[in-house]
């Protein structure tokens, strides 16, 4: 064989392999870019109640922190908790996050969703009209009760718990639907007896309510038993005179009913993203408080939901390695690389493995497809052919020799080149001789 022919062989081999695993190392490329989801999304959505709110204010400062590594928190005001965690389990709502008090959901309900741990105490507020009525008084009237707006927590526990105290709509009282601020208002004005309000003890309503004259907080009665027979529940007592020590506000410790609230976020979130919010979880929670010590939260608590696996690995060992020590993007682009480098690895090792034995095997079918031309003129020319068709098969046989004469193959192998000329030549000297 010419040089110039071999050296265009070894481009088109060459060429054509670089194009096969080229081909493949897309396809796997995009598998893993497909099913593992290595970019994380910019816009994320999170649930948060009205303006004015604990909740909308927490938003906001989840916003700032993770606006510092380019993710877009967008706040979406819903009615409370259970909302929350409707539009969560609904993938075409656009909501991924929410923090939603524990007793709300379940594993079993909510399979879709998973917490990133709690993060403070959420306390319900039972704030009446005057001191606490009495026995006699909640008997002998029908008791004005704002047990929150239609899709909030608060109203979730008020109706389910004001039920075991026996008192019902219709029957012994008139619960009313009202929102946090509008029951505030009218208890202050005296147009309600008694308002429910389920927010943390930052909330400007509950210290509103605290100030309020003619407004008494109610002690929680039987608080042990409250939470014997709702686990999800805390007992926390909030100090006299914490909220005015000037006026000794309250004027005594009141023992509250406190379930804690909980980052939940869809399971599908990006890790990416969910390292953020538990980064950012960190900062914003883990101060010290009147209802919690310092660096009590957040904390790895699997009250309702399971935890996430990042939330798990979060709080045992903290962001993964490249997020600690590189800003968010490159340490994203970084992983994104390792994603598509593992798998072109898992795919480039076997084949460079089994490159040799598959380059071999090639090689030597190219010698033994010859052999088997060689083998049926051989087979001709043992039945004993006429002369014209014995001549036909020299013809032939001095073809087949050219072409074994300009197959290349490696040095190593050339010798089954020889064998082949050699046994062609046996055969073409036969022929000559019938």
């Amino acid at each position: 064989m010419a040089v110039s022919d071999r050296a265009l062989f070894r481009r088109k081999y060459l060429a054509w392999a670089v194009v096969a695993l080229a081909a493949l190392v897309a396809a796997v490329a995009w598998l893993a870019f497909a099913l593992l989801k290595p970019t994380p999304p910019r816009v994320v959505t999170m649930a948060t109640a009205a303006e004015g709110s604990i909740s909308a204010e927490l938003g906001k400062r989840y916003r700032e922190l993770l606006a510092r590594d380019g993710v877009d928190l967008r706040l979406s005001p819903s009615a409370g908790a259970v909302a929350y965690v409707e539009r969560l389990r609904d993938p075409k709502s656009g909501v991924s996050v929410a923090i939603i008090p524990s007793g709300i959901t379940t594993r079993r309900d909510s399979p879709e969703l998973v917490s990133l741990g709690t993060l403070f105490y959420e306390p319900l507020w039972i704030f009446s009209r005057g001191r606490a009525l009495s026995e006699r008084e909640r008997l002998s009237r029908k008791l004005r009760i704002s047990v929150g707006a239609e899709g909030s927590g608060a109203r979730a526990f008020s109706v389910e718990f004001l039920a075991r105290l026996g008192i019902a709509d219709g029957r012994n009282a008139s619960l009313l639907a009202l929102s946090s601020e509008e029951a505030a208002e009218k208890l202050a004005r005296g147009e309600i007896d008694v308002a429910i309000l389920l927010d943390a003890w930052e909330s400007p309503l509950v210290r509103q309510l605290l100030a309020a004259p003619n407004v008494h907080l109610v002690n929680a009665p039987r608080a042990d038993s409250w939470v014997a027979l709702y686990p999800y529940l805390n007992k926390v007592v909030l100090p006299a005179g914490v909220a005015d020590m000037a006026r000794n506000l309250p004027p005594e410790n009141v023992t509250l009913l406190a379930p804690k609230a909980n980052l939940v976020v869809r399971n599908d979130l990006h890790p990416a993203i969910q390292y953020l919010l538990l980064a950012a979880a960190a900062q914003i929670h883990s101060a010290p408080g009147v209802l919690n010590k310092a660096g009590e939260f957040p904390a790895p608590e699997s009250i309702d939901l399971p935890l996430s696996d990042q939330a798990s690995q979060f709080y045992k060992t903290g962001p993964p390695f490249l997020q600690r020590h590189l800003p968010f993007w490159l340490a994203i682009l970084i992983q994104q690389l390792l994603v598509l480098l593992i798998p072109v690895l898992g795919l480039l090792y076997p084949m460079l493995r089994f490159a040799p034995a598959t380059f071999e095997w090639a090689m030597r079918r190219k010698v033994l497809r010859l052999y088997g031309e060689l083998k049926l003129s051989e087979d001709e020319l043992a039945a004993h052919p006429p002369a014209d068709r014995v001549r036909e098969l020299i013809a032939q046989l001095e073809r087949l020799d050219d072409q074994a004469e300009r197959v290349w193959l490696p040095i190593y192998l050339r010798p089954l080149l020889y064998q082949l000329r050699m046994h062609i030549s046996l055969v073409r000297e036969r022929a000559k001789r019938t």
